[in-house]
């Protein structure tokens, strides 16, 4: 291997490396402390995760809503529970603003739990609460929202609701430095 040949293995290798370095990464959670610079997240397993709040760090708030506000049209995500025949049964529903990320698969890696984002084509009431048929490209899901699943819509959020006891899902890059900085924050409370 001649002196250019490994020059630009090594420039390959450094860029690789450099951009494994700045993959962004999810974090979920319970908010323990706010700053006003660094956000302190309790993630499910006990994990204590800080958090950089920047200037362009991206804060979004989940407003509770009706599930009669949810109409033909409406971008959904809707994370649902597979009962053992099959059916999928909600137990969030948001609305977006516009598509993200549209499809049907697996949440968190689960068999029994599924991550709908699409368009609703219909709405029916069923004895076991409303039944949303859901759109994307390439196929369709029906999925009954019983009573007591969480619904809301996405609203601009601001620091002020990034408080403890909050619930935080967020995306963050890892700087130089090793320190996590939020480039999006969903918060949500009461069990929204």
């Amino acid at each position: 291997m001649n002196k250019f040949s490994r020059l630009l293995l090594c420039c390959a290798l450094a860029l690789a490396n450099s951009a494994y370095a700045q993959t962004n990464i999810r974090v979920r959670g319970t908010i323990t402390a706010f700053d006003g610079a660094v956000l302190s997240v309790k993630s499910r397993e006990g994990k204590e995760t800080a958090i950089q709040i920047g200037e362009k760090t991206v804060i979004v708030y989940t407003q509770p809503i009706s599930i009669e506000e949810i109409r033909p049209g409406d971008f959904l995500g809707v994370t649902s529970r597979k009962n053992d025949d099959g059916t999928l049964a909600a137990f969030e529903v948001r609305r977006f603003p516009k598509p993200l990320n549209p499809g049907h698969r697996p949440f968190d890696g689960r068999n029994d739990q599924t991550m709908t984002n699409a368009t609703v084509s219909a709405t029916v009431q069923s004895t076991s609460g409303r039944e949303l048929t859901l759109t994307y490209e390439g196929g369709s899901q029906k999925i009954v929202v019983p009573a007591n699943a969480a619904i809301s819509m996405l609203v601009p959020g601001e620091r002020s609701q990034l408080m403890p006891g909050s619930i935080a899902n967020l995306t963050a890059a890892p700087g130089d430095d090793g320190k996590l900085t939020a480039l999006r924050i969903q918060v949500s409370k009461d069990g929204v």
